[in-house]
């Protein structure tokens, strides 16, 4: 299967369009927006790929890390779950779709779409006006929002959360957008400047939902009043629920499982197995304690292992105009984390036992 097809049965599955054993196809994911926007498909399943992969990036070091599992988002009995996690997948991928097809727009890839000159001429601020141009991030908000929101079909209160927090996800992309300002005025004075909005690099956009995500809110729902199913008093204990959510705020309905041990049923793989860092330059404090919080206090232990890394080497330059390198091999140790109860590593593995900590 190429890499595209799996990527858009990928985002199908992210926003629960599907179940565990349904099949879809390119098509499907692609005729949720008007045949008139199938120019932006590839746009849109570049976006989405971008969002996890960044998704991967900012939970590389905790338990949950962002699997593949994540992106089917169903539960051992059928139902999607909407767990804390889920609400970031949520986010930012609707966020890395509105962020690429603004930036391919202000790219040129599309006819349809140019810049946003719609505050051009206006004054701004002391000693600067609009003008420029602006990324058009209502344009990606809008095709986005055609992709992406179809693909939730449910009227359900879960439903309704994924629908928020894909919001909070383009809500974000506006959130980090930078002015960026010429100056002009006699011999470079300065004296005004033209400005306009350009999008933040999307690490910007992944940093704020992570913040987001470690502030998300747990809705508490009425029970019995849900319990009445689709009637006018279900849907009255679900809006009152959310006329308390700031639009910004991610949200959540179920409890996160327990992610250090294995749960094939969910889909969770659990620690045994996970890299964790111990030693390494510019590391921060939450990398230095991965170990403890994927190992130790996941009932593991940490594991050394050395292994050969093969890299480039003593470069030089000969004219013209070529680089040489040597092949240099290094012995690199490497931790993991490993049952207490598992057999005796080779002799070039070397373990380190720190205890479990609660």
């Amino acid at each position: 299967m190429k890499r595209s097809t799996f990527l858009i049965l990928s985002i199908a599955g992210v926003y629960g369009a599907i179940l565990h054993a349904a099949a879809w196809s390119v098509n499907n994911f692609l005729m949720t927006g008007p045949k008139a926007y199938l120019t932006y498909s590839s746009s849109v399943a570049a976006g989405a790929h971008s969002g996890m992969e960044e998704c991967k990036f900012q939970f590389g070091w905790e338990r949950w890390n962002c699997p593949e599992s994540a992106l089917q988002l169903s539960t051992h009995n059928r139902l999607r779950s909407a767990t804390r996690e889920t609400s970031f997948v949520h986010a930012i991928s609707s966020a890395g779709v509105m962020y690429t097809l603004t930036r391919n727009c202000s790219m040129g890839d599309f006819e349809s779409c140019g810049c946003d000159d719609s505050r051009n001429g206006r004054v701004g601020g002391r000693g600067w006006v609009w003008g420029g141009c602006s990324d058009n991030v209502e344009f990606g908000e809008r095709i986005s929002k055609l992709f992406v929101d179809a693909l939730e079909t449910g009227h359900d209160t879960r439903a309704l959360i994924n629908l928020h927090n894909n919001e909070v996800g383009r809500l974000a992309v506006k959130a980090t957008m930078k002015r960026a300002c010429k100056c002009h005025g006699v011999s470079g004075s300065c004296s005004i400047q033209t400005c306009w909005l350009q999008l933040a690099d999307f690490r910007e956009i992944g940093n704020y939902l992570k913040i987001k995500y470690d502030q998300a809110h747990k809705l508490e729902m009425d029970k019995r009043r849900m319990r009445a199913g689709n009637s006018a008093d279900s849907r009255g204990a679900t809006a009152e629920t959310f006329h308390h959510v700031h639009a910004t705020e991610l949200v959540f309905l179920e409890d996160s499982p327990d992610y250090c041990t294995r749960n094939a049923s969910l889909g969770h793989h659990g620690t045994e197995g996970r890299e964790c860092l111990q030693t390494g330059k510019n590391l921060s404090q939450w990398e230095k304690r991965s170990c403890r919080r994927l190992c130790t206090e996941c009932g593991l232990r940490v594991e050394e292992r050395r292994t050969e890394v093969v890299a480039s080497c003593n470069c030089k330059f000969h004219w013209c105009c070529t680089v040489r390198c040597e092949q240099c091999r290094q012995l690199v140790a490497k931790h993991f984390c490993a049952r207490r109860d598992a057999p005796a590593a080779p002799n070039h593995i070397r373990r380190r036992n720190k205890g479990h900590k609660r």
